[in-house]
C-alpha cells in the first residue's frame, strides 16, 4: 500500500499532535510504502526521523500551506501516486481522486471555543465539517474524542480510534543518566518539585494549579514547582499570576525540554501536574505514568481515560481538591510510592504505538474500500 503523509503543519518543535505524526512516520511498518509530504524548508527534519523518502512541495508560510493543501496537493505527484492520503492535524485537499483519510484530535473548538484564539475556532469548525462530510475514514485519537465527533458533528465515513502510544524505550520507570540529564540543564537531582508538562495556554490549567501550589507550598517550605513547555496564547493572566504569586521565588519555567531531559524530569518529580481543562488525549499524562510516575489530572476528560486508577483524578478547576491530591503524592512514603509505579506503569502499558500503527491501518484500508 502506498501512502502519502502530510507532515507540513508540524512545527519545528514537536508536542502533542506533533509528536504523534513523527511517531507514526517513524513507525509504519515496511509493507507500507511511505512518502512524507513536507514544507519546502523542512526535508532535512523529516530525513531525520523516518526513512520514508520526503517531497517537499509545500508552502513554507501557514496561509500559502493550507491554500496549497485545499486547492493543489490533492493533484501533485505524491498524492496520484498513493493509495491513501493522511491528513493528520484536521484539514485535507479539496481536489484530488486519491481516498483521503483526516486525523481529528478533539471537538474542543465546537465545544469550548473561549478556550482557543478567536480566529481559529471559526477555521478549525469548517475545517472539522469538512473532513467528516468528504474525507474517505476518519482517525480519532481517543475514544472520547470520537464520541464528541458523533455528538457534534454530522459524518459520513467511518470512524476509527487510534490511541496514541507511548515510547517505552525512552519512557520507563529507571533511567541511568537522569544526573548527566539535570547536570546539563542546570537542575539539580535533590530538588523537590512538582512537574507540570505541556504548551502554556488558557485550557492547560495553569491558572488552577498556579493556585493549588500556593496552598501547597505555605505547608511545605522545600517544595518547588518547575513548569516546562512552550508558551502558547493568552498568557496574559498567566503572566501575572506568575508575577504576583506568593511563592514565585519556587516556581522554575524550564521552556520547551530537549527529548532526553523530560523522562528524567518525569521519573524525579513528586508528581506530575496536568489539570487540563480538556484535551483530545493528553500525552503527557500517559508519558508520566509510563516512567512510573505518581500523576494528577482532571476527572471527567480523556484523561480519566488514558489513567484509569492510575492518577488521582480531581474535578477541572478546583484548586483546593488539585492541592490536596498534589499534598497526598508529595507525602507518600516509598513503598507506596513504588506501588504506585508499578499501577502507572501498567497502566500505561495498555497504550502502545504498535497498537496505534495497527489501526491506522485499519483506516487506510476502509479509506481504499470507500
Amino acid at each position: 500500500m502506498k501512502v502519502a503523509l502530510d507532515v507540513s503543519a508540524l512545527p519545528p518543535r514537536l508536542a502533542g499532535a506533533g509528536r504523534y505524526v513523527a511517531e507514526l512516520a517513524g513507525r509504519l511498518p515496511t509493507e507500507v510504502d511511505l512518502t512524507l509530504v513536507a514544507r519546502k524548508n523542512d526535508a532535512e527534519r523529516w530525513a531525520t526521523l523516518s526513512t520514508a523518502p520526503v517531497a517537499p512541495i509545500v508552502a513554507n508560510h501557514r496561509v500559502a500551506r493550507l491554500l496549497d493543501e485545499a486547492c493543489h496537493l490533492g493533484w501533485s505527484a505524491p498524492a496520484r501516486a498513493a493509495d491513501v492520503w493522511h491528513a493528520p492535524h484536521y484539514t485535507m485537499p479539496h481536489v484530488g481522486n486519491t481516498p483521503t483519510v483526516v486525523t481529528i484530535h478533539d471537538l474542543t473548538f465546537f465545544t469550548n471555543p473561549e478556550w482557543h484564539e478567536a480566529a481559529k475556532v471559526g477555521f478549525f469548525r469548517r475545517v472539522i465539517r469538512y473532513a467528516a462530510k468528504n474525507a474517505d475514514a476518519l482517525i480519532c485519537v481517543s475514544d472520547f474524542t470520537a464520541q464528541q465527533l458523533h455528538e457534534l458533528v454530522p459524518t459520513s465515513a467511518p470512524v476509527i480510534v487510534a490511541p496514541h502510544g507511548v515510547a517505552f524505550d525512552r519512557f520507563r520507570p529507571v533511567g541511568l543518566d537522569d544526573g548527566a540529564q539535570f547536570e546539563v540543564a542546570g537542575l539539580s537531582l535533590a530538588a523537590r518539585f512538582i512537574l507540570f508538562v505541556g504548551t502554556l495556554e488558557p485550557r492547560k490549567g495553569i491558572d488552577v494549579l498556579l493556585k493549588a501550589f500556593a496552598h501547597q507550598a505555605a505547608e511545605d517550605e522545600t517544595l518547588e514547582l518547575w513548569i516546562a513547555g512552550q508558551p502558547g496564547w493568552g498568557l496574559t493572566d498567566i503572566e501575572a499570576q506568575l508575577a504576583n504569586h506568593p511563592f514565585a521565588a519556587r516556581i522554575r519555567r524550564l521552556g520547551f525540554v530537549s527529548d532526553a531531559l523530560l523522562p528524567a524530569l518525569y521519573r524525579r518529580a513528586q508528581a506530575v501536574a496536568y489539570p487540563s481543562r480538556g484535551e483530545g488525549f493528553g500525552l503527557p499524562v500517559l508519558e508520566a505514568m509510563a516512567c512510573g510516575a505518581v500523576v494528577a489530572t482532571t476527572a471527567d476528560t480523556v484523561m480519566a481515560e488514558v489513567a484509569g486508577s492510575a492518577a488521582l483524578l480531581t474535578p477541572a478547576g478546583d484548586d483546593v481538591a488539585l492541592a490536596a491530591s498534589l499534598a497526598r503524592a508529595v507525602a507518600l512514603s516509598e513503598n507506596e510510592r513504588q506501588e504506585w509505579s508499578q499501577q502507572a506503569h501498567a497502566q500505561a502499558a495498555g497504550f502502545t504505538w504498535e497498537r496505534s500503527v495497527a489501526q491506522h491501518l485499519v483506516a487506510y484500508d476502509a479509506a481504499r474500500q470507500r
